[in-house]
């Protein structure tokens, strides 16, 4: 007789490598156990701005429908996502966040024994799912916070199946340039599937920005991932997308599990693409925010990692973990580096001007201490 004291003898033995994914913990924990009244949270990238106005009454209006089961295909946000990026509504794939079409990707393509190609440190859905499909984790370390594209075109081999660019690169804020990937595309093999995993697209403001919708636009094997978790402020909703060639897309929606996204999210994400402010007061925010911390960080000797994002890496040289601790008890909770291979590193939200102020007070007080 089977019982719950050996159940984990009859779980596929590939899950029982995975590390799970690590969220941190949320403001009211931190409320709850150190009984203090406002938590800033600059942890995970999220946009305090919250949603756009039309998104929130789409919201409330589609809630006298949640009875019913939602649009399998997403029709209408993908007739609108077509239209915005002018690409084949064919080639559209919606996903509760970018994070479930990653796991299509390996669900469709993956097997046991293939290689799979992606920086060190990664973003986790890429080793989560790698090991959750049996596969072979190939992890080629960052230089200077940056992909090393020449490096990860040697690591191809007969067995790579799939190769994921994150860009903006999580966790380092860096991008690479168009040319850069225009090299490293001319290395890529037929047999490789690309993943322009572009979850930051919307703040990038360097001209030179790589991004993958031309090889998409080409036919190659390659997707580009986008989300309205972050510019758009709907990380609750969990909805993102991937564009790719109509053909590769085909392969993915013999894996999209059925009404995979909520109806909800559905109506926030079509009426967000369809309010053309919310992504400019998004930007506005990051670029005035991104400039007030460099200079802070430049007055307190601490070195950052230019961003493309809305967050930036930086050394605050001592342990990142102890740092942390000493943030939240002062009510601001950041990500350490020491999860990423950098010890003496903390990733900080981009937040509002007072969210800014708080932390860099916060911080302040840490280091001076």
């Amino acid at each position: 007789m089977t019982t719950l004291t050996n159940i984990w003898q009859l779980a596929r033995p590939s899950i029982k490598k995975i590390k799970p994914y690590s969220p941190g913990k949320s403001s009211q924990e931190v409320k709850e156990e150190l009984g203090i009244a406002e938590v800033t949270k600059l942890a995970s990238n999220e946009n305090p701005l919250g949603p756009s106005p039309q998104a929130v009454a789409a919201m409330q209006q589609a809630a006298d429908s949640v009875y019913v089961y939602p649009d399998p295909l997403c029709r209408d946000l993908t007739e609108a996502l077509a239209d915005h990026w002018e690409v084949d509504p064919e080639g559209i794939v919606v996903g509760r966040g970018s994070d479930e079409v990653i796991h299509m990707l390996g669900l469709a393509f993956v097997n046991p024994g293939d290689e799979v190609i992606y920086s060190d440190p990664p973003f986790a859905l890429y080793p989560l799912t790698t090991t959750i499909m049996d596969s072979q984790a190939v992890a080629v370390p960052h230089r200077n916070f940056v992909h090393d594209l020449p490096a990860i075109a040697e690591a191809i081999t007969d067995k790579t199946k799939m190769i994921f660019i994150s860009n903006p690169y999580n966790p380092t804020g860096t991008i690479v340039t168009a040319g850069q990937v225009d090299e490293f595309m001319d290395r890529v093999p037929d047999h490789v599937v690309v993943v322009f995993d572009e979850a930051y697209y919307e703040y990038v403001d360097d001209t030179e920005f790589g991004e993958g919708m031309p090889y998409v636009r080409e036919g190659r094997a390659a997707i580009v991932l986008r989300t309205f978790s972050k510019a758009y402020a709907l990380a609750g909703l969990r909805i993102g997308y991937g564009m790719a060639p109509p053909p590769l897309s085909a392969v993915l929606k013999q894996v999209r599990p059925p009404f995979n996204v909520a109806g909800m999210a559905q109506a926030a994400a079509l009426a967000s693409l369809q309010d053309p402010h919310q992504v400019q007061r998004s930007q506005r925010m990051v670029q005035e925010g991104k400039q007030y911390l460099y200079n802070k960080f430049d007055e307190m000797g601490l070195d950052y990692v230019p961003t493309q994002a809305n967050f930036i890496l930086v050394d605050v040289g001592i342990d990142s973990q102890e740092c942390f601790d000493a943030l939240m008890r002062q009510g601001v909770t950041v990500r350490t580096g020491d999860i990423f291979g950098l010890p003496t590193h903390i990733r900080v939200t981009i937040g509002t001007a007072e969210q800014n102020e708080r932390f860099i007070g916060a911080l302040g007080e840490v280091l001076s201490s």
